[in-house]
């Protein structure tokens, strides 16, 4: 039997490329979209065929990293390769380049299912298991993005909100509890077309080599997004707002071409009605980009031309 377990997308809320360079981060479960291993009852689909292979790639890529001794893991590749033999796919529904863990769900199921002696959800708290898991899973991940924090799949296989406390220190984070009645709200808006994650963090480390946009990025990104993070935990609106449209005008003045081009003008019409602020979900490029507003009518009818999907409220 193969875990049939249901592997959950990701949203991370705050910190898209300032955990790169330290600033704290906020990551997010999102049930609205899942993925879990399957065995092909009948003729296998194009799409069916078209996951066994990436995984058979993937696979191959994770041997070789296992006889090398990079991973700290050790993979059942017999039973791996038997199942992949049989048809084994992903079925998933996370959109890919969306920024909302497709890849991340894929190599959580990967971990929880074939890893021998796997970090467990009941062990993360143990020593530096947690840590240590999000090094496995990085390691792992690097295989889709160039580079991985881990983190992506950290969420999928654990389906818990992970704060990043900077400087690689994470813990396990309880959420402010909604206000289902509240006028507020986060959202998601769909650009419509995959972004590319690795040639959009290419850009990024090529661009943190110029002085100023180093120091923006170290500097104010970092205090408008921390500041985020910790009024978001307190449930602090007002002051939470603040900080987001920082945010919000930081990207859309430094960068270009994360933001989708279709999406800049109701960006900046967003920052200067002060009735939603626009973020990147994700590395952008493309996929889906993060909304949050304090009167969720007012932005759906500036937005009508949209589809705006909710994922928390305020």
């Amino acid at each position: 039997m193969i875990n049939e377990s249901l592997f959950y997308a990701k949203i991370l809320l705050f910190g898209e490329y300032g955990i790169i360079e330290d600033s704290m981060g906020l990551s997010i479960p999102f049930n609205h979209f899942q993925g879990k291993f399957v065995f092909p009852k009948d003729s296998p689909s194009e799409s069916q065929i078209r996951s066994n292979k990436s995984i058979l790639k993937f696979v191959s890529h994770l041997k070789t990293m296992q006889f090398s001794g990079e991973l700290p893991c050790k993979f059942n590749l017999k039973k791996l390769e038997s199942d992949l033999e049989n048809g084994l796919y992903f079925d998933s529904s996370i959109p890919q380049g969306f920024g909302v863990g497709s890849s991340g769900a894929l190599v959580a199921a990967l971990y929880a299912t074939y890893v021998e002696n796997p970090i467990t959800s009941e062990d993360i708290m143990i020593d530096d298991n947690l840590n240590d898991l999000k090094t496995v899973l990085s390691l792992m991940e690097s295989y889709f993005h160039g580079k991985s924090s881990g983190l992506d799949p950290l969420i999928c296989y654990l389906n818990l909100p992970i704060l990043i406390k900077g400087k690689g220190h994470l813990d396990t984070v309880g959420l402010p509890v909604q206000n289902t009645e509240g006028k507020g709200a986060i959202f998601l808006m769909n650009s419509g077309a995959p972004g590319k994650t690795k040639g959009m963090v290419e850009i990024f480390l090529e661009r943190l080599k110029e002085e100023g946009f180093r120091n923006m990025v170290r500097n104010e990104l970092k205090k408008h997004n921390d500041s985020a993070v910790k009024h978001f935990l307190k449930g602090d609106a007002a002051p939470l707002f603040q900080s987001v449209k920082e945010i919000s005008k930081l990207f859309l003045n430094n960068f270009q071409p994360m933001i989708p081009q279709q999406f800049e003008e109701i960006w900046r019409k967003g920052i200067e009605t002060n009735a939603y602020y626009l973020k990147l979900c994700g590395s952008g490029g493309g996929g889906f980009v993060l909304g949050f507003t304090q009167d969720l009518e007012q932005a759906q009818e500036i937005l009508k031309d949209h589809s705006l999907q909710v994922i928390y409220k305020m």
